[in-house]
């Protein structure tokens, strides 16, 4: 009988179910090449087609369908490895999982320990030497490989966040076949550095990340630094904690002592302009944030931002409109070209700016605002009770179910919990949409507008709005909204009516005959000039992800 058969149920004490603790790894040792490629198959065999999903060792295959689909349409042969050899394309994927931080990718979830610990024991030992005999440790290199294979595939292509009510893709899953078609391909000679390339989101933004992982790498530090909390949370410690802190990085030459408050404003000031925050000398809940944001957690940063990428379309319109809530700014982009940027100012935390696909349909020339019931109810009843002379001072006007004016010192305020009337803010400069409003529908009855409050953009912190997203350069995009539309239906542009009817202060709607897609997303990084700028969490929505998704990273 041959050895092999003999040793399998040696083999079996050191595998365990997903349910059990691992026991010790036990060998499975051969005399010749052909019997360690031999054994290697029927190890595969047995721990693929057992009764419930097995582990290597501690490390447990994740995608077990995939893997088995791929050996059985091989007779369960070794797929990296050859009588004793690896084979070069085993070594360039343990060298692309070595390297996959490159992509966003952290190394660890593809099994790069458990595969490293075996390479290394097989370059320790020469020819003949337990290790390389051991077929045990060729079928458990194998399978790891095979499931790092098809974990990188699913993570290029579709990422680690699932969908959600934005999420555009049209494949949420892949099948088998699809992995057997590219490890196909990858055995034909084709570079797994080509196959991961052919997945990646085709997304401008995606690629600018990409770029810049290197030189955020070359610079980044496992350093860890004191957590510093918000003052609302921990009053007492929180002067002590932003001391330790900002010495640590070296914004303040001591932390013996208690510095005095000049003394912590002007570190404070220090920091946030080498960070790129508004420079103000308090410790806002913004520059905490920032002050707790290590290297290591600004990857985690850049991994989530990829994978955002990966859930749009792959072919993304011609021209559309892109708002990245975080980096407090708009982009105009044409054939995956930037024609012009704007900042924005977007909702506070209390009134987030929501995320959403749309597409601008109308133009509005000094248009009224009707503000939703959250702020008729929130703010501007209690506001009234207080005071009818509010209404007056703001611009606002009560209209009542037949569509007449409503005097607010006729009404006892005080039997209302709700607004028992339309609220209007008439048109004009003082008007909270500014001049200019552009319409697409959605459920948050949120759009894009000019503002009376320009003299806001010149904060670095713009989350301040009510939901809606203000617009500085609101005539670029106004300008570039009739151009395009007048190109694309091959009628006259409206440009110079829509400038007589600004200037004379007049209200028209103009609608889009080509409507102009919108993408409001919230990306906490972009890549710039070769390098990664990160901006502030101001929702706290990617360290809900965080700690999510990546929990023990």
């Amino acid at each position: 009988m041959c050895p092999v058969l003999i040793l399998i149920p040696i083999f079996l004490l050191g595998i365990s179910c997903n349910n059990r603790k691992s026991t010790p790894e036990h060998q499975l040792l051969v005399s010749s090449p052909a019997e360690v490629q031999a054994a290697a198959t029927l190890l595969i065999t047995d721990q693929l087609n057992s009764n419930s999903p097995r582990q290597a060792d501690s490390a447990v295959l994740v995608y077990l369908e995939e893997i088995r689909a791929i050996y059985s349409g091989s007779d369960y042969k070794p797929v990296w490895s050859d009588k004793l050899d690896w084979l070069p394309v085993g070594d360039s994927l343990f060298s692309f999982i070595q390297s996959s931080r490159l992509f966003g990718f952290f190394p660890e979830d593809y099994h790069f320990n458990e595969i490293s610990a075996v390479r290394d024991r097989f370059i320790a030992d020469s020819a003949g030497k337990d290790a390389l005999r051991d077929a045990w440790l060729w079928s458990k290199a194998d399978m790891l490989l095979t499931d790092a294979f098809v974990g990188i595939l699913h993570d290029i292509k579709l990422g680690r966040l699932p969908g959600d009510s934005i999420t555009l893709r049209k494949d949420t899953a892949l099948n088998p076949g699809f992995y057997i078609e590219q490890l196909t391909a990858l055995l034909g000679g084709q570079a797994i550095t080509g196959i991961v390339s052919s997945l990646e989101p085709k997304q401008r933004g995606y690629h600018d990340i990409r770029k810049g992982i290197p030189a955020f790498l070359s610079k980044a530090t496992n350093k860890e630094f004191t957590k510093v909390p918000l003052r609302a949370k921990d009053p007492a410690g929180f002067k002590t904690l932003l001391q330790k802190r900002l010495f640590e990085e070296g914004y303040i030459s001591f932390d013996s002592i208690p510095a005095d408050s000049s003394t912590l404003a002007s570190s404070i000031k220090k920091y946030q302009q080498d960070k790129g925050l508004a420079v103000d000398g308090v410790a806002g809940d913004g520059t905490v944030r920032t002050l707790n944001t290590s290297d290591r957690e600004k990857f985690i940063r850049i991994a989530i931002s990829l994978d955002k990428f990966k859930l749009l379309p792959e072919e993304m319109p011609g021209k559309y409109i892109w708002v990245n809530v975080p980096g407090y700014s708009m982009d105009v982009v044409e054939e995956d070209t930037v024609r012009f940027s704007s900042k924005i100012i977007c909702g506070k935390a209390k009134t987030q700016t929501p995320l959403l696909n749309g597409a601008i349909s109308v133009l509005i020339t000094y248009p009224q605002w009707v503000p939703p019931p959250s702020i008729v109810k929130k703010e501007i009843l209690p506001a009234v009770r207080k005071n009818p002379d509010y209404l007056a001072r703001k611009g606002f006007s009560l209209v009542d179910s037949k569509g007449e004016v409503v005097d607010p010192y006729s009404v006892d305020w005080s039997k209302y919990t709700n607004m028992p009337y339309r609220v209007v803010q008439g048109s004009g400069d003082a008007n909270a949409l500014g001049i200019m409003k552009f319409h697409f529908d959605n459920k948050y009855s949120v759009y894009l507008h000019d503002t009376n409050q320009r003299y806001l953009f010149a904060n670095a912190m713009r989350s301040l709005s009510h939901g809606c997203v203000r617009v500085q350069e609101w005539e670029k995009l106004t300008y570039y909204l009739l151009r395009n539309d007048s190109i694309a239906s091959g009628r006259s542009s409206r440009i110079d009516s829509v400038k007589t009817w600004l200037q004379n202060k007049q209200k028209r709607h103009v609608a889009l005959r080509n409507k102009m897609p919108v993408y409001i997303r919230y990306i906490t990084c972009e890549g710039k000039d070769g390098g990664i700028v990160f901006y502030d969490d101001p929702y706290g929505t990617d360290q809900l992800l965080r700690d999510r998704y990546f929990a023990g990273k």
